[in-house]
């Protein structure tokens, strides 16, 4: 059993900024395997699909970024899945547009969604998706992340979902290092 946990805000307002390229994803990938998402009682959105076999919730936390952490671990103890099959997709401020950098732990990066999951999980080792929206010094961060994508980065980002896809089936019956070197510093 493995659980993908794509981040982002909930509502309009929210769809198609830099910071919800979590939820991009994971709403491509939902679609691709035919899975719905339904309103939990732990606050997120969730859905279920069998692939290779092999039972895999995606949850979109419905908490807001900074306390995604507090959907992700009931999640986690309701349905005993060990946060070594935990998958964290989310934006990345040092990557190239669409570029992919899997991590199997470390720090949050100033990512406030990977923060408060260390935060509530009491740990950092779990395996993490990040994808590159790339930065503008000249834009406070905060706006910046929760920008519209241009036209162009999002139809970038488009382009890149059958790969995104591919990564996450490939989680789940791949060993993560293989997965590392599969897919990281590859742009294309």
């Amino acid at each position: 059993m493995k659980l993908i946990v794509g981040l982002g805000n909930p509502g309009k307002s929210y769809e198609k900024t830099r910071h919800n390229m979590g939820f991009m994803i994971l709403d491509e990938f939902a679609r691709k395997h035919q899975a719905e998402f339904h309103k939990t009682k732990m606050n997120g959105l969730l859905a279920e699909c069998m692939i290779q076999g092999e039972k895999v919730y995606l949850l979109k936390p419905l908490s807001f970024m900074n306390l995604s952490g507090t959907v992700v671990k009931p999640i986690l103890n309701y349905y005993k899945i060990p946060i070594s099959d935990l998958l964290v997709i989310s934006d990345d401020l040092d990557q190239p547009v669409g570029n992919v950098r899997l991590r199997p732990h470390g720090s949050s990066g100033g990512h406030n969604g990977l923060k408060n999951i260390e935060q509530e999980l009491g740990t950092n080792e779990f395996k993490r998706m990040r994808v590159g929206i790339s930065k503008d010094e000249q834009i406070l961060t905060v706006d910046y992340v929760l920008g519209k994508l241009s036209k162009e980065d999002l139809q970038h980002i488009q382009n890149q979902f059958p790969k995104y896809c591919q990564i996450l089936e490939d989680f789940i019956e791949k060993p993560f290092d293989q997965l590392m070197s599969l897919y990281n510093g590859n742009k294309e």
